[in-house]
């Protein structure tokens, strides 16, 4: 089989500035622990203060990117992966560039003029993350660059796509034409909840595109979020899981497969109106070192075995392998080589 950009992600390349804070650090901006929200005003002075703690780290992310970087990394087939966002011309992008390079993906940004490239803040508290996008040149993404012909020679590449629901908040039409030509093409078309945000704000863009799916990822605050504003009135991740996988498809070929994390708790899968339950690899709290990361790399160990067509239990288990590197280590980083057999 031919694996040169089998894989498309499309998302917002975000450089992470990550750091160890308190309690206090996350009232005074008035940010929440295990949440994903886009910055205000109020936020911006956090950019500022977090860069100039000591232990401060700059890691190239951004929820799509982190995924097709861990679906590459496990592939270890040079090329199988491509990715497409925007940046902005500076030191930032060009530390994106580089980044993206060394991890064998191979990306097409676009890279605006006179916007900065996008900042990730991090803050973490005893393991646990908070994340706040500021998403500068990342949100300056058009559709015409999509449709050069030499990005849209990746999607006419590609067999998968994956899509994080952040991107919705930027170029729902570039979403709407990769997702169309997926359905027309018998492609595998795939996108995350993302954040709880995205599922309450975004509900119409969401919606609008939900047909095309055949994969949808999540994690159980988002799926609870999902249930809650389409008046499900359930809390049960199981139920939630199989009613979003019933929802009506835009393609009769593949058949909806929702996943669902749960942190240590089991990987919930619904196809068929059935669920699975995968239980995840239990780390000891002491070797946590942060969640940023986890879920995307969950997402990506799961594409790396789905794009070589192998069975959904080792999709899973990829996924928690994967996951399970990514949380001891800062950020959504990992060894050079996989130890995934």
């Amino acid at each position: 089989m031919a694996y040169e950009g089998i894989l498309l992600g499309m998302g917002n390349p975000l450089l992470d500035i990550s750091a160890v804070v308190d309690e206090e650090f996350l009232n005074k901006y008035d940010v929440k622990l295990n949440n994903a929200i886009l910055a205000e005003d109020k936020h911006l002075p956090m950019y500022d203060e977090l860069a100039s703690k000591d232990n401060v780290e700059f890691i190239a992310g951004g929820a799509t990117q982190n995924s097709i970087k861990v679906a590459q990394w496990l592939l270890q087939i040079p090329g199988a992966t491509s990715y497409i966002g925007c940046i902005g011309k500076d030191k930032f992008g060009e530390e994106m560039k580089k980044n993206s390079k060394i991890a064998g993906v191979n990306v097409h940004y676009y890279e605006h003029e006179s916007t900065p490239t996008g900042t990730c803040a991090v803050c973490v508290v005893g393991g646990e993350r908070s994340l706040i996008a500021n998403l500068s040149a990342a949100n300056c993404y058009k559709s015409e660059h999509l449709k050069r012909p030499e990005n849209w020679a990746l999607v006419e590449k590609a067999k998968y796509y994956y899509i994080a629901g952040f991107f919705l908040t930027v170029s729902p039409d570039s979403i709407q034409l990769v997702a169309e030509h997926a359905a027309a093409n018998n492609k595998i078309f795939s996108m995350n909840l993302s954040a709880p945000f995205i599922c309450e704000f975004f509900r119409d863009v969401q919606e609008k595109v939900l047909p095309y799916m055949d994969y949808v990822y999540g994690n159980e605050t988002e799926a609870r979020t999902f249930s809650k504003v389409h008046g499900w009135e359930t809390d049960n991740v199981e139920e939630i899981a199989i009613k979003i996988s019933q929802w009506p498809k835009a393609s009769g070929t593949h058949k909806r497969i929702t996943v669902i994390t749960q942190g240590a708790d089991p990987v919930v899968v619904a196809e068929d109106g059935k669920v699975k339950k995968f239980p995840v690899i239990l780390l000891p709290k002491e070797k946590l070192v942060d969640t940023n990361g986890a879920g995307d790399a969950f997402v990506g160990g799961f594409l790396s075995q789905l794009v070589q067509e192998k069975p959904i239990e080792e999709c899973v288990r990829a996924g928690c392998y994967a996951a399970n590197v990514i949380i001891q280590r800062s950020g959504c980083t990992y060894p050079e080589k996989p130890d995934f057999k």
